[in-house]
């Protein structure tokens, strides 16, 4: 049921079994706990989904990809475009420098719930994709030397920080710094509204920045 009488103003429901309207596309800024009704909204009303949230399960991120077999869905860590830019020259930098030392730090208010962000491990994934033997250290909590395979994830959460993510790469006697600074929470919407205009274009499938910048 509509929590808004005026008309006017867009509609908001306490579920989205109550949506009546015909949708072209969802675009999901939720909450990881949201997927299997998300995925059953829009595998029932065949509508394309923009995932934006971060944090799922793997068991939920396989229900994605199964979706994503009978509709488009577009899922991305960060919809910022700059990001997407920053993902492209890690890969880069990393096959300049195969041997440095890469440590990742995000930075976000203080309310955020997933740590790490999606966008750090999206840029940790950048990284193994090109070191495949790579291995994930979150916080580093073991303490201990430094192991020249891992990747360092570090997350700060203070005051109401919209997003920063650093990659750091070190060769021991240069160090290369990635950095990329969210001003505003705009830029996701943004990224989203783009992403929906690709998205209502595309077969069932599942897709991301990559494919929409090509």
């Amino acid at each position: 049921m509509s929590c808004d009488e005026d008309p006017s103003k867009p509609h908001t429901y306490q579920s989205l079994d109550k949506v009546t309207e015909k949708a072209d596309v969802l675009i999901d800024f939720s909450n990881h706990v949201c997927t299997d009704e998300i995925l059953s909204y829009v595998l029932k009303s065949k509508v394309p989904a923009v995932i934006c949230t971060t944090g799922q399960t793997q068991e939920e991120l396989d229900k994605i990809g199964q979706a994503s077999k009978t509709v488009p869905i577009f899922r991305s860590g960060n919809m910022s475009l700059g990001i997407a830019v920053l993902t492209d020259l890690v890969k880069k930098a990393v096959i300049m420098f195969p041997e440095a030392d890469v440590e990742i730090v995000e930075m976000h208010h203080n309310r955020k719930l997933d740590v790490p962000s999606g966008t750090a491990l999206m840029l940790a994934d950048a990284v193994k994709s090109q070191r495949p033997d790579a291995v994930y250290n979150i916080g580093r909590p073991e303490g201990g030397k430094r192991d020249p395979k891992e990747i360092g994830i570090h997350s700060l959460r203070m005051g109401n920080e919209v997003g920063t993510h650093t990659v750091y790469i070190n060769t021991g006697n240069e160090v290369l710094t990635l950095t990329h600074q969210a001003e505003s929470r705009a830029v996701f919407a943004d990224g989203a509204l783009k992403a929906a205009e690709f998205l209502i274009q595309q077969q069932p499938g599942l897709y991301g920045m990559k494919e929409m910048l090509q």
